[in-house]
């Protein structure tokens, strides 16, 4: 059996008890060493072989996890923050599929959320934003063209950019050309929950400027929009004049 497992996005108290199970039991741990806290790895029993997939290509990994099924093992394949988010576990589950090996995903905690915990934001406000685009910048990995980041600016909502820390300039352009102009609250989110995660908050139109004074250029998230801000509306969930489910409204 093999278990993809979201490692969640730094702190290691943020796996998932199912997650933490799966670790203490797997006889092999493949995980994303360039992103994975290595404290996690302190989970697995001593005789768990553990396998560093930075240094590995995708066939390596299979191979791994090919000769731990012919032994009847189970294997671990560990994945930083949420495997669903640029986890590249897709071409995984496929060859596994072919195979016939049995295998499912535990998720965990995205570095979005852990960034969203840093800001102490709310990506959703009422009023301001009801949408959130998680997306990156095109760089040696192509993104669709309908999906290039001065397209998707046009919305004009939250915006996740993961992946894009050491484009900031061109990020930046990109953005104003769409609904965003140079005051727009950015912030950059480096390490999220990590010890040494570091929030540094910026105009749009100096957002580059930010990153080179911090000297973030990887490992990084941006936030976009109004979300940062100060100005939303109230929340009708708890608005006294409102009905729901659960109460009627007052007066």
């Amino acid at each position: 059996m093999v278990h993809f497992v979201g490692a969640g996005c730094g702190a290691p108290d943020l796996i998932t008890l199912r997650g933490s199970k799966l670790l203490g039991e797997a006889d092999q741990v493949i995980y994303t060493g360039s992103l994975v806290n290595p404290v996690l790895l302190g989970l697995c029993r001593e005789d768990c072989v553990l396998c560093n997939s930075a240094e590995l290509t995708l066939e390596q990994v299979l191979s791994r996890i090919y000769s731990a099924e012919a032994e009847g093992k189970t294997t671990v394949r560990l994945h930083t923050g949420d495997p669903s988010l640029y986890g590249a576990i897709r071409e995984q589950m496929d060859a596994l599929d072919a195979r016939g090996i049995g295998f499912d995903v535990t998720p965990g905690v995205s570095s979005f959320c852990g960034a969203a915990a840093a800001v102490r934001g709310e990506y959703t406000l009422p009023g301001i934003s009801q949408s959130v685009i998680i997306t990156r910048m095109a760089g040696r990995t192509p993104v669709p063209e309908r999906e290039s980041l001065a397209s998707l600016a046009r919305h004009g909502c939250t915006m996740v950019i993961f992946l894009s820390a050491g484009m900031l300039e061109g990020v930046q352009e990109a953005l104003l050309q769409g609904a965003y102009d140079a005051q727009t609250p950015t912030a950059l989110v480096y390490k999220a929950t990590w010890p040494e995660e570091k929030v540094v908050y910026a105009p749009l139109g100096r957002l580059a400027e930010a990153g080179r004074t911090h000297r973030i250029h990887q490992t990084a998230l941006v936030l976009v929009g109004d979300f940062l801000g100060g100005r939303y509306e109230r929340s009708k969930l708890y608005d006294p004049g409102f009905s729901t489910g659960f109460r009627e409204a007052e007066g």
